[in-house]
Formats: structure tokens, C-alpha cells, sequence
């Protein structure tokens, strides 16, 4: 981006030499491409806001705690050939999802 910055100067210096050799209208062309370059200048540093963003590798400790819990083996099933699961609760969403108070 720099390269990129560097060379739009030199172009920029090189239309307002050219501009002072005419009639003054050359500031017009100055302006577009300053223009330009400001608003993109302005929505990158909107949109990227590094400046203030949350580093959060750096800014955030996590301590581990041990795994809490058991596993209890329920129930084995081989060799079945049935197309669905017995206690199959898919069409039954109201059961399934209950409201939050």
C-alpha cells in the first residue's frame, strides 16, 4: 500500500505542475484524486478500526479446570436395519424447544 501511496503522490505533484501552467482549472483535477484518496483513507481506517480493536490471543487469559461429569453407557444397538430412532422427537419442535422465562 505504500508503493501504491508513493507513486499517487508523484502523480498528484506532477498533474499540479502541469495545472499551474493553464488557466486554473487544474485544481479540479488535483481534487478528484485527493478526494479519492481521503474517503478511502477515511473507510479503511472506519472499517478496520486496528487502532481499536480487541487483541483477544493477548488481552484474554483462560485458566483450565479440570473435566467435570460421568459417562454412563445406556443402551446398545447392533445390527439394525429400522430407518429412524426409537424416541424420535424431529416433528415434535414444541417439545424439543421450550420457551425461556
Amino acid at each position: 500500500m505504500s508503493i501504491w501511496l508513493i507513486s499517487a503522490l508523484s502523480q498528484l505533484s506532477i498533474v499540479m505542475a502541469n495545472a499551474q501552467d493553464e488557466d486554473g482549472g487544474g485544481w479540479l483535477l488535483v481534487a478528484g484524486p485527493a478526494a479519492g484518496l481521503a474517503l478511502y483513507l477515511a473507510l479503511f481506517r472506519y472499517y478496520r478500526n486496528t487502532d481499536k480493536s480487541h487483541q483477544f490471543e493477548r488481552e484474554t487469559s483462560v485458566t483450565a479446570k479440570p473435566i467435570t461429569g460421568s459417562d454412563a453407557k445406556v443402551d446398545e444397538v447392533r445390527g439394525t436395519k429400522a430407518r429412524s430412532i426409537q424416541g424420535n422427537n424431529v416433528r415434535s419442535f414444541r417439545q424439543r424447544v421450550q420457551r425461556v422465562e
